[in-house]
């Protein structure tokens, strides 16, 4: 399979195929051939579509290559069983499937022989890997049947290490788990062969090197892995001792110094003073000009290296041209038939696509393409965060604006709003001009709260949303959400997309008479407090007479209220109202709780609150001055929803918790006979279930509340209007709703864990789990008896978090450091 674009790998595939890059001064595919020709594998078809004639070209027929080369082109993207259906005319007996883009020496024969001992309709290669994220996780049982796979999990998703390396062996009795049109191995045929309980899928654990090359940083280590004789592939030329390979009629001046391991290609020119370091590679006809210094860097054929060049850790493309004294640093990509000036420097990092011209002495930083390397993905738990003006700067926040606008229909209209920050305030101009530029129109609400903004996107033509504002707990830092057309945070597949194009940048550019505009929208405000005022009975809430504090922490949830109370009849004693700049310093909302207590104590009220800047999250405060935690926070509230007469037909209740909510409130569901319905810890899939129809009730963690019926998304305000309700409707205060819960007993350890240790931990969780009730929503819960822990891996962290709970304190803590104590034996064993 040989039709994929490689765009993580740009600029590197940006005019040429994955399959076509150099690989240890051969194409890529050209290993793959000699892999499948060692095993006696000759005749086979390439399936091609991206640049496909610049394959055919290089490998013809396959006759220079020792084998039989036929192709089968797409015409338009088929999936990867597709494009293999495509060509099932020319496979009428067991055939073997593997990509020609990887770097591997796995023993196929060996597959191939398993496959036919089982008796299999289809044997899947499998590997153990240190970071299974981009890859299909499995599991088998012990006889070699696959019964579980997901592919391309989040790290709460993951259960294994073990994935899919995408080397299969088949029957063609395959094919009628193909359908025509476009369809993928993992995602659509697998399932369906496992819900036929007859048919055959096993996997075979491989032995061997296997590398998916398909990042820049698995380019430059499967270079490594070449030179230090990792990997069996046939390198040009002759090895000289010390791991040093000279290619055909290379020149090496006796002045210059050689350090192994390194490849010099064919007919390469190293001039006196020049220093060829360890882990180099150089490709057909590079010249290396006097004292230039080259240490881990890949250059491909034809390129000038003028004299005093400095390369470190990084790649330079084919016919590229760097004059005297030019520079490129670790991790830089140069890409094809680019001009670098004398003294010229490419930073960390940098990628300058092909064809570019870097002017005498100028220091390239972002100007051409630039990306952090910082961050794993763009993507963090709520959005795109930051240092303002300094990771989140207005260049990133048009180029986000634009890829996020390239994945909607031209004309779109997008709503945008932001916080009072100066900061927010620029960034959300940035934004605007990003969406305009790809053609997308702007509904601007300025400054308002999240939900506010949640609810003009959904009560809209809008397709989408975006909100820039100051975080709650770091007030030189700014956050990005985007929002879907129902007002929710974009899902998984949503972010990857929109960084896809974020990185490649392959924005849609319109032309002038094309460019969205820009318009005020200043009626959602007043239309979300009529229709909050809709879901409640504001007579009954009247009659309550309620006397209430309320903290707005200098947010913009004031601007709602402020109407919104008033028709509700309420006594509210407010502080730290909105403010036109919000004062800096960090927002302890426990420090604002305890504050509010004091102040409900004193004037007598009924209960108390404090709402997050953005209007995301709600902290009470019982009639008593008591604080209460987020999780009696939580019980109180689905005690008093679940205690609630639901309107219309009776009918059971529906609840959606997070996997970690405390087994109390699994017990307030079942004595009220309420569904309870659990969900993954992101917000964005909390919101995506409060979606569904008949979910009354939803809660996340730290505060945030969801009243489907109204907004699913947390929303403080409309939390605390349906709160007025429910205490209106009851007979007791909260301080008597909270005496009632019942005793929640949690822990929690986290334990640092190597990225690429991820996997295995969560593999050697799943084996303690095996005779156990376990719950794989979002990593793995392990049930037993009046407790449970759960295990998740970190997505932004080098950390593994283990939650317990139990039916006391100290049964939680020890259940958690029971768990912790494994993993911290699993990782030291590792």
């Amino acid at each position: 399979m040989a039709g994929g674009e490689g765009t993580r790998l740009r600029p590197l595939t940006y005019n040429q195929p994955k399959p076509m890059i150099p690989m240890g001064n051969k194409a890529l595919m050209e290993h793959v051939l000699g892999l499948l020709r060692r095993h006696g594998l000759k005749d086979i078809v390439v399936t091609v579509a991206f640049q496909a004639n610049t394959l055919r070209a290089y490998f013809g027929d396959g006759s220079e290559f020792g084998v039989n080369v036929a192709y089968s082109v797409e015409e338009s993207p088929l999936g990867t069983a597709g494009s293999v259906r495509k060509a099932m005319d020319t496979l009428g007996e067991t055939f073997l499937v593997i990509s020609g883009d990887v770097l591997t020496d796995i023993d196929l024969s060996a597959i191939i022989k398993y496959h036919r001992d089982k008796g299999a309709l289809a044997t899947l290669a499998l590997k153990s890997v240190p970071n299974p994220l981009e890859f299909g996780v499995v599991m088998t049982r012990e006889d070699g049947r696959i019964e579980r796979f997901l592919e391309k999990p989040t790290w709460g998703e993951v259960f294994s290490d073990t994935i899919n390396t995408g080397i299969y062996v088949f029957e063609p009795e395959i094919f009628h788990f193909v359908p025509p049109g476009p369809v993928d191995f993992s995602s659509d045929v697998f399932p369906r062969v496992l819900e036929d309980h007859e048919a055959a899928l096993y996997g075979c654990q491989v032995a061997g090197y296997w590398e998916d090359v398909g990042t820049l940083e698995a380019y430059m280590r499967a270079h490594r892995d070449i030179l230090d004789g990792r990997v069996r592939v046939e390198v040009p030329g002759v090895c000289l001792g010390k791991g040093i390979w000279l290619g055909d009629g290379a020149e090496v001046n006796p002045k210059a110094s050689i350090r192994g391991p390194a490849i010099i290609g064919d007919y390469c020119r190293v001039e006196a003073g020049a220093t060829v370091g360890e882990y180099t590679v150089l490709g057909r006809n590079v010249r290396v000009g006097q004292d230039a210094y080259l240490e881990r860097a890949v250059v491909h054929d034809n390129a000038y290296l003028g004299p005093g060049v400095s390369l470190r850790g990084c790649a330079v493309g084919r016919s590229s041209d760097l004059r005297r004294g030019a520079r490129v640093e670790e991790g830089a990509v140069v890409g094809d038939e680019c001009f670098i000036g004398e003294h010229a420097v490419v930073r960390r990092g940098v990628k300058v696509y092909p064809f570019k011209t870097v002017e005498h002495g100028a220091v390239v930083n972002s100007s051409i393409v630039w990306e952090s390397r910082g961050a794993r993905t763009l993507f963090g738990r709520y959005g795109v965060a930051g240092l303002a003006n300094v990771d989140v700067s207005p260049e990133l926040a048009v180029r986000l604006a634009m890829a996020y606008g390239t994945t909607m229909q031209k004309g779109a209209r997008v709503m945008v709003s932001r916080d009072s920050s100066r900061a927010a305030q620029m960034l959300k101009r940035a934004l605007v001009a990003g969406l305009n530029a790809s053609g997308a129109n702007v509904s601007d609400l300025d400054v308002t709260t999240i939900p506010v903004t949640r609810f003009g996107v959904r009560g809209s033509a809008c397709a989408g949303g975006l909100t820039v504002r100051l975080l709650c707990d770091d007030p030189q830092s700014v956050l990005i959400r985007l929002f879907d057309a129902k007002g929710t945070d974009i899902n998984e597949v949503t972010q990857r997309k929109v960084e896809r194009i974020f990185y490649r940048e392959d924005f849609r550019r319109c032309l002038g008479e094309e460019v969205g505009d820009a318009s005020q929208s200043s009626t959602v405000a007043e239309e979300y407090s009529q229709a909050l005022l809709e879901r409640v009975d504001p007579r009954a809430i009247s009659e309550a007479r309620f006397k209430v504090v309320l903290d707005y922490a200098h947010g913009a949830a004031s601007l709602v209220m402020l109407y919104v109370l008033g028709r509700l009849g309420a006594e509210v004693l407010s502080i730290n109202p909105y403010a036109s700049q919000r004062q800096a310093g960090s927002f302890d909302r426990w420090e604002h709780a305890r504050a509010v207590a004091s102040l409900v104590r004193t004037a007598g009220a009924h209960f108390g609150a404090v709402l997050s800047p953005d209007g995301d999250n709600l902290t009470l405060v019982d009639d008593t001055g008591h604080v209460l935690t987020d999780e009696q926070a939580l019980l109180a509230i689905l005690t008093l929803v679940l205690h609630q007469s639901a309107p219309g037909p009776k009918r059971s209740r529906t609840v959606a918790l997070p996997v970690l909510a405390p087994r109390a409130a699994e017990r307030i569901c079942e004595e009220a006979s309420a569904n309870l319905v659990w969900t993954k810890l992101s917000s964005a899939h909390l919101m995506q279930v409060a979606s569904r129809p008949g979910v009354d009730f939803a809660a996340g963690q730290e505060g945030g509340y969801i009243f489907p019926d109204f907004l699913p998304a947390f929303d403080a305000v409309a939390a605390l209007v349906h709160i007025f309700g429910l205490l209106a409707g009851s007979e007791s205060p909260m301080s008597a709703v909270v005496a009632g819960l019942p005793r929640v007993c949690t822990a929690h350890e986290g334990i640092v864990t190597p990225w690429e240790k991820k996997g295995l931990v969560m593999r050697s969780v799943m084996d303690l789990a095996k005779v156990r009730t376990v719950v794989l929503v979002d990593g793995v819960k392990i049930v037993d008896g009046d407790g449970w822990v759960l295990v998740v891996p970190d997505p932004e962290e080098a950390l593994t978090h283990v939650w317990a709970d139990g039916g006391s304190e100290e049964h939680a803590q020890a259940l958690a450091a029971e768990c912790a104590r494994g993993i911290r034996n699993v990782l030291r064993a590792s």
